[in-house]
């Protein structure tokens, strides 16, 4: 028969009870305390901005199928034969997007209005500009010849904004400072169509687009 010893009983009870206490607070501390360090999941948050080229290209594939639903299998002829995208892509909307890359727009415009539904974004960048000094000069060069002098001497350059592999639109800036400005551009857009006229090269010009220093569009004429 073992004696009983005062105090040894409490003594375990006591380091059981400390024991279990510790495993508590490293229990609580693994977990979303004041003063553990740790950033709950639930509270992290991850904002994803969508490239310009896949915001223009996605607005384009929207417009597109509306078209579609609209106007069915001819509507593809219409916007992928006829280039009704390319011109639709001038007055699209929303511009801040559109604008951004309208190459983009065009590719996702004629994806969308296809009778298939496979969609083909681009891994980048779609639209590229292209200063021409040299078709700056052959305009210059023609009109002198034919009695356009006035028109041409506000051109100051000419670019080659190319919408894909083939198409691509036609931008001369003009040297604009009165309020005559659209009237000017009007005149300088009917003498470089009448130019142009026959003279695509390679690929398939849809547009000319005549802005001012501020790449403000003044006048738009089809080229094609």
């Amino acid at each position: 028969m073992h004696a009983y010893a005062p105090g040894r009983g409490r003594s375990s009870w006591l380091t059981v009870a400390a024991a279990f206490c510790g495993l508590v607070t490293v229990a609580c501390g693994a977990g979303s305390g004041s003063g553990s360090g740790a950033t709950p999941e639930s509270s992290t948050s991850h904002t994803t901005v969508e490239p310009a080229y896949m915001a223009a290209y996605n607005a384009g594939w929207r417009a597109g199928r509306r078209i579609f639903d609209d106007g069915g299998k001819g509507a593809a002829v219409r916007e992928v034969v006829w280039g009704g995208c390319v011109r639709r892509s001038l007055t699209a909307r929303p511009h801040d997007v559109v604008d951004q890359d309208r190459g983009a727009w065009v590719l996702g415009c004629r994806q969308g209005v296809g009778t298939g539904s496979d969609r083909h974004p681009p891994a980048g960048q779609v639209t590229r500009r292209e200063p021409d000094p040299d078709l700056l000069r052959r305009f210059r060069s023609w009109a002198a010849a034919h009695g356009e002098q006035q028109p041409a001497r506000y051109a100051d350059q000419v670019v080659l904004i190319h919408l894909g592999e083939r198409d691509y639109d036609v931008e001369v800036t003009g040297t604009y400072t009165d309020e005559n400005a659209k009237a000017e551009a009007r005149r300088l857009a009917d003498a470089f169509t009448t130019w142009w006229d026959g003279d695509d090269g390679d690929g398939r010009a849809w547009n000319l687009i005549v802005t001012d220093s501020a790449e403000h569009r003044l006048s738009t004429r089809a080229l094609s």
